[in-house]
């Protein structure tokens, strides 16, 4: 599990892509201390698996699903990502929980500057749609945030200094695609208020 809360940032070294998996090298800095063989780590909210370690530099190899449902995908070598170690027993909850199962990918709108921070305003898909409500979680990328505004077609975000500083956010462009993952409550709320409608119209018929 992870809280979305954005331990640093990482580069990717190399990737070497096969038939059916790709190995990302990704230099973790600080953050490689204590790791493990099968040790989680969220990058850009998607939760891979540690598979080597040569000294800071780590290693994590990507499914094709994986590829195919992330932005990752279409990452490229010296790209930047965030970084989170999975959260341990007695650890603070600063964020909101998250697997890094990430639900789909959605493209960034428009960045516009707001005093200090920077508003922006993410595509809102069919899919998303039942999760997305004003003053609820979402990660973006692994970033833990809170909904601002709601559109038919879209959310936006408001971004302080600190998330600007410490993530990767900040390089987005008009266009950029970003992970989206919705936390474990609020799809659990969701699904169950859908099925108990769902029988009660059953009920009805």
């Amino acid at each position: 599990m992870f809280t979305g809360i954005i331990q640093g940032t990482g580069t990717i070294t190399s990737i070497d892509r096969k038939i059916s998996s790709s190995t990302f090298s990704i230099e973790l800095d600080n953050l490689s201390k204590n790791l493990s063989l099968g040790s989680s780590v969220s990058i850009d909210g998607v939760c891979l698996t540690v598979t080597n370690q040569e000294n800071t530099l780590v290693y994590f190899d990507v499914i094709q699903e994986t590829l195919s449902r992330t932005t990752l995908g279409n990452a490229k070598e010296g790209g930047m990502v965030n970084l989170e170690r999975a959260l341990k027993v007695g650890d603070e909850l600063g964020g909101h929980l998250l697997s890094g199962h990430i639900m789909c990918t959605s493209s960034v709108i428009s960045m516009k500057n707001n005093g200090e921070g920077v508003d922006v305003e993410i595509s809102l898909n069919e899919k998303l749609k039942p999760f997305i409500m004003e003053k609820g979680y979402i990660a973006i990328d692994g970033i833990s945030l809170t909904i601002g505004e709601v559109n038919s077609n879209s959310f936006n975000l408001h971004l302080i200094p600190e998330t600007l500083d410490r993530t990767t956010i900040n390089s987005k462009t008009e266009g950029s695609m970003v992970n989206i993952e919705i936390d474990s409550m609020t799809q659990a709320i969701v699904s169950t208020v859908s099925s108990m409608m769902k029988d009660q119209l059953k009920l009805n018929e």
